[in-house]
């Protein structure tokens, strides 16, 4: 609201646009700066001045009675009226409404996530896909857009071949049936562990997805086997995420729809013959071939993909459609996204891969062929412990410990990973993430309990007090207490700021498919609330601003709250 107002009149004396007056104006790096620093290089050339010319003339030009406008060398600093503003942006963001943005139209977004591998463990590794695809859904419907998700689980191809070959050599029916996940594992590492040195194991796997495609009875036996424990595993993870999906359809579920799709390309002419094998060539496009079928007749990731765009674009009506996958899958998403475009599909522009940085623990990176997976399940019982032990220390009496250890450390484990840039690779670090200091879950999170704290002392006061009565921001007419600049201090209106500019960022979550904004938002926000909390009396501050500083505070507690539930971390009212 406040960088709008600015940017208008910015815009009358510059002649820029006024979105491009928003993108140009900066924050300045110390308070006393100013609220907003519009630079004036982009002028110099149009009107031929030095820019700390023309920020004197923009700065002497500049006559209302929103903010005072400063010339500091090439900038035009600009500090908002607080008595002008302190109670409308108080009223505003403490509006029902505030926040949800309808940016979508309602335009239908389907989002690939999680996908994790039947018979293999649900480790630390799968993570990644599964609480950012959640926060992406979450922040599509913010603002919005009708998001679906769909859990994509790797149920078929030439890995079960492996597991079945495995498990017909070495299988033990009574190991298997006590641990099912843990003794595929051992399984599957113990296949690739031998076929280093035994080249019939690969032969007898694909000879074993080869009858499974086909429908062979004991190959689906023990594929349905599969399928049933891995996702008995899998549910208890999302359950402790706090994670849903729209949809949970496998690979084998697009099994009868990839023929269609390679009789399209053949009749398109886009099938060509390359040692046995059929592919789609993507030179013109500088990639290698697209292989469509492999020369034993079977098929593979592209296909099956293929077949599942056309799917969620036709039958599910889906307008975008998102895969949040690992980076390391940049080359085959590129491939399928130009075998479509070359298929006529037009909607294929609407297609985006959402990639992410590896996870790494203490350096190491996993692969589930190696064994080298670190399982999420004593990930999380470990962040638990350490939550609740901490817990105890701090307030052995709190009811519902064990609930609140919960919400704290998975809390940790997701805030953790979100808040870094999807992008980079992360090497998790158990104890930094259950850190009750620092850029955390927790720390956000024990923020919104001290709040509760505050509110809990104003609520005793009020009753204590015959005539004294906090409202709810939404009920309270701010003018006579919020509109003197004296009434708000520097540490009120930072935190104030912040809470206004929450659309912007949200906006921009969505626009970059970035959870991690919102994280580092949630964490700047807990922070600018201690430092107003240890600068400024809240429940026992002066009659003529108590009003404005415990509606402040309550406004605070509502976005702290909304951000991690975008997130999926739950926030305990005590701790």
């Amino acid at each position: 609201m406040l960088m709008k107002q600015a940017a208008a009149h910015l815009a009358h004396l510059t002649g820029l646009e006024e979105e491009e007056v928003l993108k140009l104006l900066e924050i300045p790096p110390q308070p006393e700066l100013g609220d907003a620093a519009f630079p004036c290089f982009v002028l110099a050339k149009s009107r031929k001045k030095a820019p700390a010319a023309i920020a004197a003339e923009i700065a002497g030009e500049l006559k209302t009675a929103d903010f005072t406008a400063v010339a500091a060398g090439p900038y035009v600093n600009i500090q908002f009226n607080r008595e002008k503003w302190s109670s409308e942006l108080l009223e505003w963001v403490g509006q029902p409404s505030f926040g949800k943005l309808n940016i979508g139209n309602d335009a239908r977004v389907l989002i690939d996530m999680s996908s994790p591998n039947i018979a293999k463990p649900f480790g630390i590794g799968h993570l990644r896909s599964t609480v950012i695809g959640a926060a992406l859904y979450r922040l599509y419907s913010e603002t919005g857009y009708v998001p679906v998700s769909v859990n994509h689980l790797g149920d078929w191809g030439t890995q079960f071949g492996k597991q079945i070959a495995a498990y017909k050599r070495w299988g033990n029916d009574e190991a298997l049936q006590a641990e099912p996940i843990r003794t595929s594992l051992e399984l599957y590492v113990r296949f690739h562990d031998e076929a280093e040195n035994d080249p019939t194991l690969e032969t007898e796997a694909r000879e074993w997805f080869r009858k499974l495609e086909q429908g062979d009875e004991e190959a689906r036996r023990l594929w349905t086997f599969f399928v049933e424990v891995s996702m008995k595993e899998f549910d208890r993870m999302y359950e402790r995420l706090n994670v849903q999906f729209d949809h949970t359809l496998g690979e084998s579920f697009y099994n009868d729809k990839m023929g269609a799709v390679v009789e399209d390309l053949k009749t398109k002419g886009l099938l060509e013959e390359s040692d046995g094998a059929l592919v789609v060539r993507l030179e013109e496009e500088n990639m290698p071939p697209c292989l469509i079928i492999k020369k034993d007749g079977t098929t593979i990731y592209p296909t099956r993909d293929l077949a599942t765009a056309v799917y969620r674009h036709d039958v599910m009506k889906a307008d975008k459609l998102l895969y949040v996958v690992g980076g390391e899958q940049k080359l085959h998403f590129k491939q399928v996204f130009a075998v479509l475009s070359r298929m006529g599909y037009e909607w294929a522009a609407n297609c985006e891969h959402i990639p992410f940085g590896l996870m790494r623990f203490e350096g190491r990176k996993m692969s589930t062929r190696r064994g080298k997976v670190v399982f999420l399940q004593e990930v999380l019982d470990e962040a638990v412990a350490r939550a609740l032990q901490i817990i105890e220390e701090k307030n052995p009496h709190l009811d519902n410990a064990q609930d609140v250890a919960e919400a704290v450390g998975v809390g940790a484990i997701v805030f953790g990973d979100l808040r870094n840039n999807r992008l980079n690779d992360v090497d998790f670090s158990l104890e930094s993430a259950v850190s009750f200091e620092g850029e955390t879950g927790p720390y956000v999170q024990y923020t919104y309990a001290r709040i509760n704290s505050v509110l809990a002392k104003v609520k005793d006061a009020n009753n204590d007090s015959e005539n004294g009565e906090v409202t709810n921001s939404n009920d309270t007419e701010f003018n006579d207490v919020a509109g003197r600049a004296a009434t708000v201090g520097d540490a009120s209106w930072t935190l104030l700021k912040l809470l206004a500019d929450y659309p912007q960022y949200l906006e921009k979550a969505v626009g970059r498919n970035e959870p991690s904004v919102i994280a580092k938002y949630a964490i700047d926000l807990a922070q600018a609330f201690n430092r107003f909390y240890h600068a400024e009396r809240i429940a026992d501050a002066p009659a003529e601003v108590r009003p404005f500083r415990v509606n402040l505070t309550k406004c605070t507690a509502e976005r702290i709250v909304r951000s991690l539930y975008l997130l999926g971390v739950r926030a305990p009212e005590r701790m």
